[in-house]
């Protein structure tokens, strides 16, 4: 790999994840009282938004971890187009080259993209690398996350994730994400919709890379049921929620024993595993 290449990947994922900027963030004010909502709607009419400086470890940006706020709440990168940290995307920057090098058959996917990130670096790696005959399939409701479906997946019961509008982010917010990095082209195709009614019907003939990013055990089990099934022997499953979440975990665990999958998985950091199809 030259080393223009090495530096323009790696430029790329300080960029995705904000990392050179992260210590000028900011976010808007949550009035949480009548009088504070009254003082930021004043400001409002007049054009004006209330930010407040955004929390910034570039330990925990590195590593891809969301903060946690002095009311309970959730931080996440205001302007990053990927949380999931450096060690993930360097993950994902060695599978796509492995399987580039190896001449696995297929194309790149991530299942779960938010503001489009992880995604965009799949197309910056293969425009690197000079590849022309693969696609980068962008999947995603754009809505944010379901509601959880208690009566089929009790491993969601109770989450809330669906609630976070910081986790919904539209189609044309990722387009232009892609468009931002001059990246958005014919090799970049895009399912919008929930993964029980996108991914069976997914035009998709084969798979180098599988990215899921979908948090729950819905949306892991969906996409590992009917996309694993695609994966070319020798590609790679990129599991990014697996540490975090328990309910993604039970699925990655109650899919692989269902299939009889006794591939090696290996730990990225403190969340993400990986694993390669050796069969």
């Amino acid at each position: 790999m030259s080393n223009s290449t090495t530096l323009y990947l790696d430029l790329l994922k300080l960029c995705l994840t904000n990392f050179l900027n992260g210590a000028t963030e900011q976010t808007p004010v949550q009035a949480r009282t009548r009088l504070k909502q009254k003082i930021v709607n004043a400001f409002a009419a007049r054009g004006i938004q209330m930010v407040r400086p955004s929390p910034f470890d570039p330990a925990l940006r590195a590593e891809g971890r969301d903060e946690a706020l002095p009311d309970g709440s959730r931080y996440w990168p205001p302007y990053a187009e990927s949380m999931i940290g450096l060690k993930r995307l360097d993950n994902l920057q060695f599978c796509i080259e492995d399987a580039l090098t190896q001449k696995i058959p297929g194309d790149l996917i991530e299942t779960g993209v938010w503001r489009g990130g992880a995604t965009i670096f799949m197309r910056a790696v293969l425009k690197a690398h000079g590849v022309s005959d693969r696609l980068v399939w962008v999947a995603d409701s754009f809505e944010g996350l379901p509601r959880p479906n208690d009566a089929k997946y009790p491993q969601d019961a109770g989450d809330v994730l669906f609630s976070h509008k910081e986790l919904k982010v539209s189609l044309e917010q990722v387009q232009a994400n892609f468009r931002k990095y001059d990246l958005l082209d014919d090799q970049v195709r895009f399912l919008k919709g929930w993964f029980r009614d996108t991914l069976p019907h997914a035009p998709i003939k084969a798979l180098a890379v599988l990215r899921l990013d979908g948090d729950m055990y819905e949306s892991t089990i969906d996409a590992l049921t009917h996309l694993y099934p695609k994966l070319s022997v020798g590609g790679y499953v990129i599991v990014d929620d697996y540490g975090a979440i328990p309910a993604c975990r039970k699925a990655v665990h109650d899919f692989r024993e269902s299939h009889g999958i006794e591939d090696e998985m290996r730990e990225i950091d403190w969340t993400g595993v990986y694993w390669q199809r050796l069969s």
